[in-house]
Parts: C-alpha cells; structure tokens; sequence
C-alpha cells in the first residue's frame, strides 16, 4: 500500500506539474539566480511545508469523512483536476527584485505560489485517498522536485523538445483516469 501512495503521489503531482506556474517560476528563478542547487533547496522547504499541510489535512478528512461520500467527493476532485490542467497557467511576471538571496527568495515564492495551486489541493486529495500523511507527502515533494527540477537544470533545452499541449494532454489523462479508478474501485465493493 505505501509504495502505491508513494508512486501515485509521485506521478499525479510530477505530471501536473509541468507546465504550472511554479514550473515557470523556477525556470525564472534559475535564469535570474544562476544557482540550481540553492533554488531546489527552496523548493524542497518550501513543498515541504506546503504539502506537509496539505497531505495532513487530507489524511484528516479521510478518517472524519463516510466512506461513500469520501469516494464520490475524491472522483469528482481527481476529475476536475484533470479538466483543470488542460488549461495552461500564465506566467505571472516571474521573481520580483529579492535582496534575500536564491533559497530564501525561492522558498518563500514556492510555498505561497502553491498556496491554492492545483499540486496543493491534489495533495490534500491525495492524502484523503490514501490517509497517509508521510507517504503522500513524500511523494508529492519528490513529484515537485523532479517537474520543478527539469526546469531549473534542463529548462530550455526540455521546453523546445517535448510541446506543452502534449505534457496537459497526459497529466489531465492521468488524474482523469485516476478518479474514474476511485470511484470503480468503490462501486464494486
């Protein structure tokens, strides 16, 4: 069960993150900082952080939630996500002017740009699915790192090879498949 939650976690939020704002906003980060390695470790406290909250209040849901209305309520979620994704973020300007430095500026820029972001409220449905705080949240940061890491260490060199529309296209697919499996899997028993 924990290595489905870990890989689940890992594959919903790293697909559909490509692409997102914070995708974006790392590729802008790194552009401007020229410092990988400070700016993914702003990227890991801050996911941290964010999707620590997130997968715990999910986890909490899914122990004060009937099991019917938690099914229905994570397929429709998981669905909606889908459709959601298939609409591309904007990029909102990129980093403002920082004298904080690379880490600080960038765990600060992360951890309120995914306030609300459709990774956060993945990972809340995530942890509701699964009621696994520590391996939701591990995987959903690993997802991050890995989307977020191809942006500040391959960036352009990744965007000019594989189209967008064909990265929505897939993530959509997968959180579209994903909760037509939950409520399957629900209606059978």
């Amino acid at each position: 069960m924990w290595v489905r939650t870990l890989v689940s976690s890992f594959g919903l939020v790293a697909a559909s993150e490509m692409g997102d704002k914070t995708q974006l906003l790392a590729f802008a980060l790194a552009t401007r900082f020229k410092k990988p390695w400070a700016i993914m470790g702003g990227i890991l406290t801050a996911t941290l952080l964010n999707h620590g909250l997130a997968s715990w209040g999910g986890a909490w849901v899914s122990a004060h939630t009937p099991e019917l209305v938690l099914r229905i309520g994570l397929s429709l979620t998981f669905i909606g996500f889908g459709i959601w994704i298939l609409f591309p973020d904007k990029d909102e300007g990129g980093p403002k002017e920082s004298r904080w430095g690379a880490y600080a500026t960038t765990t600060v820029a992360f951890f309120l740009a995914e306030m609300g972001d459709k990774t956060q409220l993945a990972t809340i449905a995530l942890g509701a699915r699964f009621g696994s705080f520590w391996m939701v949240t591990l995987g959903t940061t690993l997802g991050m790192l890995f989307s977020d890491g191809l942006a500040v260490l391959l960036g352009e060199k990744f965007a000019e090879k594989i189209p967008m529309i064909w990265v929505r296209r897939f993530s959509a697919g997968l959180f579209i498949l994903f909760g037509i499996m939950i409520f399957w899997k629900g209606a059978r028993m």
